[in-house]
């Protein structure tokens, strides 16, 4: 959750900085093709880091529902960050490690423990 946090806030940055550039460049006079571009860029970077913190931010609030649609949005959320040099690949390689494993697989199927055997020992027994 902190890392969808991480990504809203950078986000709402580019998006600031994309309408200051505007303003600016309409103050100066030059607003062109190659400063809309740059202005385009920025607000295009913004929406998707956004949104992308926005899912990371709904998925991590699910992810305790144990659902299992909700483990594979958590590994694609993964899948994204692998490129985000050294902080998501971090988080996306501990993501993997966590959720990927058999413990996880059967805490997120959906259906109940199996029960223990009557043949297993109770312990203080």
């Amino acid at each position: 959750m902190v890392w969808g946090a991480f990504g809203l806030l950078c986000g709402a940055s580019l998006a600031v900085l994309a309408g200051g550039s505007v303003a600016a460049l309409l103050d100066l006079g030059s607003l062109g093709a190659t400063e809309r571009a740059g202005v385009w860029l920025l607000a295009g970077s913004g929406v998707v880091l956004m949104t992308a913190g926005a899912a990371a931010l709904v998925v991590g609030r699910l992810l305790p529902g144990r659902r299992q649609r909700v483990r594979l949005a958590a590994l694609g959320l993964a899948i994204a960050n692998l490129v985000i040099v050294p902080f998501g690949t971090a988080l996306a390689v501990y993501t993997f490690w966590v959720l990927m494993n058999d413990d996880a697989r059967r805490e997120f199927d959906g259906r109940p423990a199996t029960p223990a055997s009557p043949l297993t020992p109770v312990e203080g027994a």
